[in-house]
């Protein structure tokens, strides 16, 4: 396994010590999985208190004690920062997550230290001296046949968040979860104990689903199988809404709602390798909008005496349960808002093209939401079906809307007013509430390329306004 150098310098200096350095956790599993290692996190064992541990650090870099009384130093070399830990016992002493005492005990085995995490595949250790993987619970094997499995059951059910985090393993790698591990996380949801659980925790486990799975419906359909849907009812109200076949072949509104959040995981995945990386609030913006873009569906769905079924107005009662859904996950406000006007117009840009739609209607949509990351969530709600339309992989509507939008410079932002309040005052008019009328109406004229320059605006108003 390949380390930085600092590490390899501080595993001789602690082993003259009598202490063994091994790297634990995700890099590990990592390394098996040929993903690209971010952090380093090393457990050192033969140390008997954490000062020890803190005085040979401070040789190396600067040693941060921000995390000292869970076991842990944040150590700090040539700009990067790693987590040094001795091996840690755990008591459970309360509910929740955060309900255990720690208390560090470097005479531990790596067996017996290792016992308290997850999963297998997350307990695996490369002991840096010896240059050799230490394997107790048969993680690498696990790795090979693409399988989640949790190692201890006592251990296991104290932390309900490993739920979620089971559920965001398997959508990141694309395994499977163990008929036990299975089991045991349905008894942990039907017991209620995920209730306890913090939403700010929760919101961390979606986000790492979302964010690092090329196909997030796998860990969303962990979800269904394992009754955690029942705590996002918006989502679970999905499950067997029937659609029109015409236009949704390929099922329910919980199919179609899946297969477009992959289409949208493998956009972003697409623009990243075309060297067009996306920041992460708006990853997460569109990968929420997709999921929500439906949610009106579940009270919309009729069925006419002919059998048609229909969900008019879906996009406007979607908009409120997507509130609801968000604000269950996060106090985000501006982020939450954000999402909104891509649920209440996800349909616009295929209606615009149907319609043909003249320049004042799109750049009355530009007014209401940002068209580029509106034409985002269209594409993966058309593409995420089976018609022979969205199989061609080609969004007509979209690429005709952005390219007018694009001529029109308003995809992402609405069309610049001609005139602002001081053009009024230094036309001679006094402010007052009339100021908005005009200004209203003006921009309504701009809207229809009746009014295309200043100065044909600051004419209008003249002529309108303005005593001679």
């Amino acid at each position: 396994m390949k380390l930085p150098e600092i590490l390899q310098n501080i595993s001789h200096t602690l082993t003259r010590h009598h202490a063994r350095a091994i790297i634990v956790g995700g890099s590990v599993r990592d390394h098996f999985l040929g993903l690209p290692i971010k952090d380093y996190d090393i457990e050192v064992y033969g140390l008997s208190s954490m000062e020890s541990l803190e005085e040979i650090l401070s040789h190396f870099g600067s040693v941060n004690l921000v995390g000292k009384s869970f076991g842990v130093l944040k150590f700090s070399h040539a700009g990067e920062e790693y987590d040094f830990s001795l091996p840690r016992r755990e008591q459970k002493v309360g509910e929740g997550h955060r309900g255990f005492d720690v208390r560090v005990d470097g005479s531990m085995s790596f067996e017996e230290a290792s016992r308290r995490r997850d999963f297998t595949i997350n307990a695996i250790g490369y002991e840096i001296e010896a240059d050799r993987f230490l394997d107790p619970f048969g993680g690498r094997a696990d790795i090979r046949k693409g399988v989640i499995r949790h190692i201890d059951d006592k251990t296991f059910v104290e932390d309900p968040l490993r739920v979620y985090r089971a559920v965001q393993f398997g959508g990141r790698f694309g395994y499977r979860l163990a008929e036990s591990t299975k089991v045991l996380c349905r008894q942990m949801v039907d017991s209620g104990m995920l209730e306890s659980l913090p939403k700010e925790r929760i919101y961390v486990e979606w986000k790492k689903l979302l964010l690092k799975s090329r196909k997030p419906s796998i860990g969303f359909e962990m979800m269904k199988e394992l009754g955690v849907l029942h705590y996002f009812p918006e989502l679970e109200a999905l499950i067997g809404v029937a659609q029109d076949p015409k236009y949704h072949p390929e099922g329910d509104v919980w199919i179609h709602t899946m297969m477009c959040l992959d289409v949208m995981a493998d956009q972003i995945a697409k623009c990243r390798e075309q060297g067009a990386d996306i920041e992460e609030r708006q990853k997460l913006k569109y990968l929420f909008a997709i999921l929500c873009h439906d949610l009106g569906k579940a009270t919309t769905t009729t069925f006419d005496d002919d059998g048609r079924i229909r969900a008019i107005g879906h996009e406007e009662a979607g908009v409120e349960r997507t509130g609801t859904m968000m604000y269950r996950l996060t106090n985000a406000h501006d982020f939450i808002e954000s999402i909104l006007p891509l649920v209440a117009y996800h349909l616009r840009p295929s209606q615009l093209y149907r319609a043909h739609a003249g320049n004042k209607a799109i750049r009355k949509l530009a007014l209401k939401v940002n068209i580029e990351e509106l034409v985002m969530v269209a594409r993966a709600d058309f593409l995420g079906r089976t018609t022979p339309e969205a199989l061609s992989g080609e969004y007509k509507a979209g690429e005709w809307l952005l390219e007018r939008a694009r001529e029109l410079k308003v995809e992402r932002k609405p069309m610049e007013k001609l005139l602002q309040g001081r053009d009024l005052i230094a036309l001679g008019l006094k402010p007052s509430e009339q100021f908005k009328v005009i200004l209203n109406e003006v921009y309504e004229l701009q809207l229809s390329d009746r009014l295309t320059t200043k100065e044909q605006a600051l004419e209008y108003v003249r002529e309108r306004f303005v005593r001679h």
